[in-house]
């Protein structure tokens, strides 16, 4: 981060380098969400009934959208899930 704003040129520079997934992963759920029609600054949130991990797709039967905190409880009830495993 230089003067307080983040480089996202070197940011993915540095993913595409180490092979971290995430810049795919955040791709994916970007076109999820205009093809749900939100815009930038809408706090609700595209949600995946089948995650894109465990490989859902971006497909209108698979995406719905909800709150950022709906979103958010699902996600922490999955990880509970994968602890008790």
């Amino acid at each position: 981060m230089t003067n307080g704003k983040r480089d996202y040129r070197k940011e993915r520079a540095q993913e595409k380098k180490n092979g971290d997934r995430r810049g795919k992963e955040r791709a994916m759920r970007n076109k999820a969400r205009r093809e749900a029609g939100l815009k930038v600054g809408d706090p609700r949130e595209a949600d995946h009934k089948k995650p894109l991990t465990e490989g859902g797709s971006n497909s209108k039967s698979n995406v719905r959208i909800v709150s950022a905190k709906t979103n958010a409880n699902k996600e922490v009830a999955r990880k509970k899930r994968e602890a008790k495993k």
